[in-house]
C-alpha cells in the first residue's frame, strides 16, 4: 500500500469538519484588510497627507517594530505596512491551529489510530493536514488580493502571495511540531513560540538594522513590497522553507508509532502532590503555561504599546480625522492619553480572547474524556467547572494588571514619571476587567447550556476586538458599537472612571457565570 493512500478521503474529512472554522478565519481577516484600505482612503486622502506618515514611521524605531517600515505611500503601501505584520501573523496562527488539530489532535483523541486500521498510507493523515492548511492559506491570499484589486493588480497578488506565503511557511512548522511530543498542547506550543520569535525577529530587525527581518517568515512577508516595485523572488523563501520541513516532517512520521512522539515523556510522579488534590489545583495545573505565556505577551505588548504613545501622538496630531478616530476610541481629553486609553481598551479585548479560551478547556477536557473520571470521584460539576472559571476570571486580573503597569512603565521613562505613569495605567487597564468578565461568562453559559454552540463565544471575543479596532475608523453606527460591551467602559485615563457602568457589567457577568454553572448541573456529560 502507498503511503499516502487514502489522503483524498481524509482531506474531504477534514474540509468537511473545518467548513465553519476555515471561513471564520480567512473572511475577517480578508475584510480587516479591506476595511484598512478603506479606511486609509477617508484617513490620508492627499499624497502630503500619506507622506507625512511615512516620514513619520520612517524617524520612529518603535512604530517600525510594530508595524514595519513604510515603502510605498500610497493607499496601498499603507495598507501594507498597517497589515502585514500582524496579518502575516494571523494566517501563520491559523495555518498552526489547523496542522495541528487534524494530526496530533487527532492522535491524542485516539481517532487516528482507528483510521489507520483502515486502507489508508502512513503519511497520508499528515499529507491531509497539509493540504487542509496551506489550502486555507492560499485561499486567503486570493481573498486578499480580491479585496486590494482597487489599489493595483501587481501589489494585490503580491499582498495575497505575502499572506499565503507565512500561512505555508507556519503550516510546515506545525507539521514538524507535530512529531516531536505527545500532545496537541505541546506542538501548539512550540509552533506558537517559533511565531513568537518570528515575529520578535521581524521587529527588532525592522526598529534597527534590517538583517534580523531576513530571518523570519513574518520579515520575507514585509519584504515583498505590495505596491512598491515588488519583490517577486522572495516568495522563493518561502517555498524553499516549506517544502524542506515538510520533507523533514516526512521523514519523522516514519520513525516513530501512532501517539508516540521523538521527544521524550516526562511522567508525572506516581502520587499527586497537595496542590492537585482540588479541582482548582488541576485547572491551575492545566491551564498554568498557557495563562504565563500570555502574561508575558501582555507584558511584552504593554511596554511597547506604552512607548509608542508619543510617536503615535505626533503621529495622527497633524491629521484632523484621524485624530478624530483616536478620541472616539479612547476620549478627548488630549491625544496622548486618548491612545492610551484606547490601546489600553484593545489590550482589554485581548484579554477577553484568553478568557474565552480559558473557559473553553472545560469543553476540551470534557471532549476527550477526561472530565468523566474526575466527576466520577467526589468533585461536583460545579467545583470542576469554577475552577476553570476562576483561572479565567483571576487570570484576566492578571493580565490587565501586568499590561498596565508596562505600559504606564514604557511611557512614564519617555515622560520622567514612571511611578506616576504606572499607578494610573494599571488602574487604567483594571478598568477593562467588568467588560473582559461578561465575554468570559457568555462563553460558560454557552458551554453549560448549549456546549455544541459553546464555539460561538470566539465569535463574540472577536466582534468586540473588530469593532474596537476598526468601528471609530469606519464611522459605524452607534448601535453597531454598542454591540461591543467594551463602548460602555469609561475611557480612562482620558475620562474620570464611573462606578455605574462597572457595577452593572460586574453583576451581570455574576449573573450569567451563575446561570451556566447552573445549566451545567441539569445536562448530560459527554462520555
Amino acid at each position: 500500500m502507498n503511503a499516502l493512500t487514502g489522503t483524498g478521503a481524509l482531506t474531504r474529512l477534514a474540509l468537511r469538519r473545518d467548513r465553519v472554522m476555515i471561513p471564520a478565519w480567512v473572511v475577517p481577516i480578508a475584510l480587516l484588510v479591506a476595511s484598512t484600505a478603506s479606511a486609509f482612503g477617508g484617513l490620508y486622502d492627499t499624497p502630503a497627507e500619506r507622506a507625512g506618515v511615512a516620514a513619520s514611521t520612517a524617524g520612529n524605531g518603535s512604530l517600525r517594530a510594530l508595524y514595519g517600515p513604510v515603502f510605498d505611500t500610497g493607499i496601498g503601501g499603507l495598507t501594507a505596512w498597517r497589515m502585514m505584520a500582524f496579518g502575516s501573523a494571523l494566517a501563520g496562527l491559523m495555518a498552526i491551529l489547523l496542522v495541528v488539530r487534524h494530526t496530533r489532535e487527532e492522535e491524542e483523541a485516539g481517532r487516528l489510530e482507528l483510521v489507520g486500521a483502515g486502507a489508508v498510507g502512513r503519511r497520508a493523515p499528515l499529507a491531509a493536514a497539509l493540504v487542509t492548511g496551506f489550502g486555507a492559506a492560499l485561499l486567503l491570499g486570493l481573498l486578499v488580493t480580491l479585496a486590494l484589486l482597487g489599489q493595483g493588480a501587481r501589489g494585490a497578488v503580491a499582498f495575497g502571495i505575502a499572506f499565503a506565503g507565512a500561512g505555508c511557511s507556519f503550516a510546515a512548522v506545525a507539521a514538524v511540531a507535530a512529531q516531536l511530543t505527545e500532545s496537541a498542547r505541546a506542538a501548539r506550543g512550540i509552533s506558537g513560540a517559533v511565531l513568537g520569535l518570528a515575529f520578535l525577529a521581524r521587529a527588532v530587525g525592522d526598529a534597527g538594522s534590517g538583517t534580523l527581518t531576513w530571518l523570519s517568515p513574518l520579515g520575507w512577508a514585509e519584504n515583498i513590497r505590495p505596491f512598491a516595485d515588488e519583490h517577486w523572488w522572495v516568495a522563493a523563501l518561502f517555498a524553499a522553507w516549506a517544502a524542506g520541513l515538510v520533507a523533514v516532517a516526512y521523514a519523522l512520521v516514519a520513525r516513530r508509532d501512532i501517539d508516540a512522539s521523538l521527544l521524550p515523556s516526562r511522567p508525572g510522579p506516581a502520587t499527586a502532590g497537595r496542590r492537585l488534590r482540588s479541582a482548582q489545583g488541576l485547572a491551575w495545573r492545566l491551564q498554568r503555561g498557557s495563562l504565563w505565556g500570555w502574561t508575558a505577551g501582555f507584558a511584552a505588548g504593554g511596554a511597547a504599546l506604552g512607548g509608542l504613545a508619543d510617536g503615535a501622538a505626533d503621529l495622527v496630531r497633524d491629521n484632523e480625522r484621524l485624530a478624530d478616530v483616536m478620541r472616539d476610541m479612547g476620549g478627548a481629553s488630549g491625544l496622548v492619553d486618548s491612545y492610551l486609553a484606547s490601546m489600553t481598551g484593545v489590550m482589554g479585548m485581548i484579554a477577553a480572547i484568553y478568557a474565552v479560551q480559558a473557559v473553553l478547556r472545560l469543553q476540551a477536557e470534557e471532549n476527550t474524556g477526561r472530565a468523566e473520571p474526575v466527576l466520577a470521584t467526589g468533585v461536583g460539576r460545579v467545583r470542576w467547572a469554577a475552577g476553570h472559571a476562576l483561572l479565567a476570571f483571576a487570570g484576566s486580573v492578571l493580565l490587565m494588571a501586568v499590561s498596565g503597569f508596562t505600559m504606564g512603565l514604557g511611557y512614564g521613562v519617555t515622560t520622567g514619571d514612571a511611578g506616576g505613569q504606572t499607578a494610573r495605567l494599571t488602574m487604567a487597564g483594571l478598568v477593562q476587567l467588568p467588560a473582559v468578565w461578561f465575554v468570559a461568562a457568555v462563553a460558560l453559559l454557552l458551554y453549560g447550556a448549549a456546549p455544541r454552540a459553546a464555539r460561538a463565544s470566539w465569535g463574540v471575543a472577536s466582534l468586540t476586538l473588530a469593532i474596537g479596532l476598526y468601528g471609530p475608523a469606519l464611522r459605524l453606527s452607534p448601535w453597531v458599537m454598542d454591540l461591543s460591551v467594551f463602548t460602555h467602559l469609561p475611557k480612562v485615563p482620558s475620562a474620570d472612571v464611573t462606578v455605574a457602568p462597572l457595577a452593572v457589567l460586574t453583576v451581570l457577568a455574576l449573573a450569567l457565570a451563575a446561570l451556566g454553572l447552573a445549566a451545567l448541573r441539569r445536562r448530560d456529560i459527554t462520555t
